[in-house]
C-alpha cells in the first residue's frame, strides 16, 4: 500500500554493541549511527536491511524498553527512536 502524503523516509538512530558493531554503517560512533529507514519499519526490517542475524540479537531495546523476540517481527519503529541491540554475552 503506497503511504499517503509523500512521507519520505524517517531517522531513526541504530546502536549495535560488541561482535555486532561490524554490521553498522561506515559512518557510526561509538557504536551508533543515525539512519534513514521506511516509514513503519519494524525492528527485525531495519536488522535484516543491515545484514544482522536475527539469532545474534540477545537484548534488543527500543528507546530504552526492552523488546522481546516475539514483539520483533510486530514493533513498528518510529521517527527519531533508538534501536539498540546486544548479542549473546559469550562465556561465563
Amino acid at each position: 500500500h503506497p503511504r499517503t502524503g509523500g512521507l519520505g523516509p524517517m531517522k531513526m538512530t541504530l546502536k549495535l554493541y560488541a561482535v555486532l558493531g561490524q554490521y553498522l554503517p561506515e559512518h557510526a560512533q561509538k557504536n551508533a549511527a543515525e539512519i534513514e529507514v521506511d516509514p513503519e519499519m519494524t525492528v527485525l526490517g531495519v536488522l535484516a536491511d543491515h545484514g544482522v542475524p536475527p539469532e545474534n540479537c540477545h537484548l534488543v531495546l527500543v528507546n530504552g524498553i526492552y523488546c522481546a523476540p516475539s514483539e520483533r517481527a510486530e514493533k513498528i519503529l518510529n521517527e527519531g527512536d533508538a534501536l539498540a541491540v546486544w548479542p549473546p554475552v559469550a562465556g561465563g
